[in-house]
C-alpha cells in the first residue's frame, strides 16, 4: 500500500541538482534533471557513502563528489564497471508537487 506524502515544490530542487529529505535517521536525495524528471535515492553512495546529493547530475546519472562513481538516477545502481546500488525510493510530480511514498521508505529501513 502506498503512503504518498507532499514533500516540497520541484522549483525547491534546482534543474540538475538535488534537495534531502530526513525521514527518521535516513537522508533521502531528491533530484531533479533538465528534462524535469524527479527522482529519490538514499544520500549514500554504494562505494564509500559519500552523499550523492552534492554529485554531479547529468542526463540520468548522478557523479559521486568522493570518488567520480556515477549513480543511475532512476535505478541507483552503479554502472559498471562499479558494482553496488543505493537504494532507490518511489516519488512522483502532480501539480508542481514532489510525492514520496513513506510506506516503501518505512518498510526498506524496517
Amino acid at each position: 500500500m502506498n503512503q504518498w506524502t507532499d514533500i516540497l515544490d520541484v522549483n525547491d530542487i534546482p534543474r540538475l541538482g538535488a534537495r534531502v529529505v530526513r525521514h527518521g535517521s535516513l537522508d533521502i536525495a531528491v533530484f531533479r534533471n533538465a528534462d524535469d524528471e524527479i527522482f529519490a535515492l538514499e544520500d549514500r553512495c554504494p562505494h564509500k557513502g559519500g552523499p550523492l546529493s552534492q554529485g554531479i547530475v547529468h542526463g540520468k546519472k548522478v557523479t559521486c563528489p568522493l570518488h567520480g562513481w556515477n549513480i543511475e538516477l532512476d535505478s541507483g545502481c552503479a554502472v559498471a564497471p562499479d558494482q553496488g546500488c543505493a537504494r532507490e525510493y518511489p516519488v512522483k510530480l502532480e501539480g508542481g508537487r514532489v510525492w514520496l511514498d513513506l510506506a516503501a521508505v518505512e518498510h526498506a529501513t524496517a
